[in-house]
């Protein structure tokens, strides 16, 4: 699952033209819908704290896990440039999100951007299901997104992707495996390390993701001891359709009189 290492340094360059801002409109909104308007967030998959900041800066407290260091270092980085002591700081934790320690419990846990994709196995992504619902507060949300077999099949099944800028370029070649249901990005990274010279460094990296029917995503939810709530075509309320790319789900902790659950002190 080891990947965004030569990538990370370029990764905040090529991912500019995301609408961050919007992505966290909505997802704020659907946390907020769902009760958890304060309180402590655990994201799953932050990368380089885009997300985490932004609900940082709505008034969350938030705690960041990613499993690239080089993705943390850049996030803390980004901490320290910011220099803003009005602002809670941001726990930034190196961990796989397949097997995660946290030290109490959180009143919602998000993970966005198809970072949810990066596990490739069901028995893995239903133990980080039972993780997210052994540290949530009791009824503490889980909003997550997935990009879709629709996606991998039609959009970037077999294609390739470039794009050139001045100080880095990158070639990403995309093959999708439709009865393994896994995409296989292979992309190759050109960064420029000396600015006289104009010497590049070649990075290459492969990452592998999967793409899940929506009803099974429902089993793993309910299997892991959590209630399904929802799914929605990415960015609205309607209910997912045949080409959907990108779908979020809600999930709620099932709450149990008498279970036993992590100390939040």
């Amino acid at each position: 699952m080891e990947a965004y290492t030569g990538f990370a340094q370029v990764y905040d360059t090529f991912m500019d033209n995301v609408p961050y801002d919007e992505w966290v409109e909505y997802l704020h909104g659907l946390l907020a819908e769902h009760g958890v308007n304060d309180g402590l967030i655990l994201e799953l998959g932050c990368g380089t704290g885009n997300v985490t900041r932004r609900l940082r800066d709505l008034g969350y407290d938030m705690i960041g896990l990613d499993s690239s260091a080089e993705m943390l270092e850049l996030a803390r980085e980004k901490e320290v440039f910011e220099n803003d002591t009005l602002k809670s700081p941001i726990l930034y934790i190196n961990q796989d999100m397949r097997e995660f320690e946290l030290y109490g419990t959180v009143g919602a846990v998000v993970s966005i951007c198809d970072s949810m994709n990066y596990i490739t196995k069901r028995e893995d992504l239903l133990e980080t299901f039972k993780l997210v619902n052994n540290y949530l507060d009791p009824e503490g949300v889980f909003i997550f997104d997935l990009n879709t077999h629709y996606k991998y099949k039609n959009i970037l099944s077999n294609n390739v992707f470039a794009e050139d800028r001045e100080d880095c370029s990158f070639i990403w070649t995309n093959y999708y495996d439709k009865d393994e249901k896994i995409n296989e990005y292979d992309i190759s990274l050109f960064v420029r390390i000396d600015n006289e010279e104009e010497i590049f460094e070649r990075f290459r990296e492969v990452h592998y993701q999967k793409a899940y029917e929506i009803e099974e995503i429902i089993d793993l939810i309910e299997e892991a001891g959590m209630d399904f709530v929802a799914v929605y075509d990415a960015f609205t309320h309607n209910p997912p359709t045949d080409t959907s790319e990108r779908v979020y789900f809600v999930a709620r902790e099932k709450y149990q009189p008498g279970k036993s659950y992590i100390d939040n002190h």
